[in-house]
């Protein structure tokens, strides 16, 4: 089991707020982990853990660019307190790839152009692979519909769906 680096808050010493043990099991491996019982999985994701494809976008879960799968449903992380988590299977963007081959979804957002800054990416594409895998990636009204909770700044949208379909289209199985 692998052990995550956990600093130590100021004044941890005197703190009334109780520390939680957790494990997460993140991209297939388990990480038992000490920290605050406020700890969001997003802050334990990119801080504790060093994953940093899931973004800090609003902190308010309005924006989707913290999104990431746990138990293979998408989630906004930001609003989930790490502490639910415990024992359950967490995949972040960097968990995508096998074998060091980027997953049919991310080629697709890279052949489509379906970026432009690359902030909102990892959740645009978090939240692709559950769309698909939950069949709702038929239409482009669907895709629309679903993708809503994920926002793009530079207004990439188009090409984001265009990624999508043609993954859809193709008949890849862009799930897990």
């Amino acid at each position: 089991m692998k052990h995550a680096d956990t600093p130590t808050r100021p004044g941890e010493a005197t703190s009334q707020i109780p520390d939680v043990d957790v494990t997460l099991h993140v991209n297939g491996d388990p990480y038992r982990m000490r920290f605050d019982s406020r700890v969001t999985l997003l802050d334990a994701l990119r801080d504790h853990l060093g994953l940093t494809g899931a973004k800090k976008g609003c902190d308010q879960g309005a924006c989707g660019a913290c999104t990431v799968l746990v138990d293979g449903k998408r989630i906004v992380s930001c609003l989930a307190l790490a502490a639910q988590y415990d024992g359950r299977e967490i995949t972040t963007v960097e968990g995508l790839t096998e074998d060091g081959e980027p997953h049919p979804l991310q080629k697709a957002f890279a052949r489509h152009d379906a970026f432009q800054c690359g902030y909102c990416t990892p959740g645009q594409i978090m939240s692709a692979v559950s769309l698909e895998a939950e069949g709702r990636a038929g239409t482009d009204a669907d895709i629309r519909e679903f993708m809503s909770g994920n926002i793009c700044r530079c207004g990439a949208y188009p090409n984001i769906r265009a990624a999508i379909r043609d993954v859809v289209s193709e008949g890849n199985d862009a799930s897990l």
